[in-house]
């Protein structure tokens, strides 16, 4: 058998993965044309079709899905052998993070500082978006790992993994005059902000209003959770919090309003498979942090 073009099995196992020749296109930097004559020229190659038509999507066919799971190991064992040189040519390993907007930024603090050594052997970088877009940008290999407010879903992102590491109540914060006493029903009457529909922590709050009866004065919803206090503080509101956040604001006009018990936010590290063995990744899921989260 002659030489493959693994050019060409790129650009199959990169349609796979995103499941349409125009997302595929995207991430390469290439015309849609461009992909689909080179998967054209993979399957004359393999003397076969790879790939069918499924709505506005595509999928494998029997061969395709074949030739996918070949690649997907080569392509995997291939992000594996760079990461490891780039860690190795480095005096200080790289060590790429993904926060979840939603979280609270002083805990992630705590959580990766508890895991950095002192002799400054890792050299840390964060970065800062949805959970559903770090996951991508993970299984794309541009990430070592995330902290997020859910876990992943290994059905539908095969190869990643999530550890929990722990979880904290909630609590209504705000510089209002109220008494606990008029929880929950004055959240009617004040203007509240709340984290956002698409946050876990959202759509936990949005259901724990429904089972109440409650109907909340929304002022506004807020991915970024620095964000949502921020505006709080400026504008008066009642906004949603880590319980924790009340030592971040002792001796502020801000204060803690009422601890909610059975709103829990819990925080999880996701990872590939391949990066257990990264010094940092497997610090933090070997980690004890049940004093963070007391």
């Amino acid at each position: 058998m002659s030489h493959l073009n693994y050019n060409h099995l790129y650009y199959f196992w990169m349609v796979c993965k995103k499941g349409s020749v125009s997302k595929a296109a995207e991430a390469l930097f290439l015309t849609p044309q461009t992909v689909t004559g080179q998967i054209r020229a993979l399957e004359e190659r393999l003397n076969g079709r790879l790939t069918r038509r499924s709505g506005r999507n595509v999928e494998p066919t029997d061969l395709g899905q074949m030739v996918f799971k070949y690649a997907d190991r080569m392509f995997g064992l291939s992000y594996e052998m760079l990461d490891i040189v780039n860690y190795s040519s480095r005096e200080n390993i790289l060590f790429d993070v993904g926060v979840a907007d939603a979280l609270s930024k002083r805990l992630v603090c705590k959580l990766l500082g508890a895991v950095l050594p002192e002799d400054n052997t890792i050299h840390l970088r964060c970065f800062e978006s949805t959970h559903e877009m770090l996951l991508e940008q993970l299984s794309q290999h541009k990430l070592d790992m995330i902290l997020s407010d859910c876990p992943v879903d290994s059905a539908q992102s095969p190869g990643l993994y999530s550890v929990r590491l722990g979880e904290c109540a909630m609590s209504f914060f705000g510089s209002v005059d109220l008494k606990q006493t008029d929880f929950p029903e004055a959240l009617e009457e004040q203007k509240v902000l709340i984290p956002g529909s698409r946050t876990a922590m959202g759509r936990k709050l949005l259901q724990w209003f429904d089972q109440r009866g409650i109907t909340p004065n929304i002022l506004g919803e807020f991915d970024d959770a620095a964000l949502m206090k921020a505006f709080g503080s400026y504008l008066n509101a009642v906004f949603v919090a880590p319980h924790f956040y009340a030592e971040e604001v002792a001796g502020t006009q801000v204060r803690e309003l009422l601890k909610i018990k059975e709103l829990k936010e819990e925080y999880y590290v996701i990872f590939a498979e391949r990066m257990i063995q990264h010094p940092a990744v497997k610090r933090i899921c070997e980690a004890d942090f049940s004093h963070l989260f007391k």
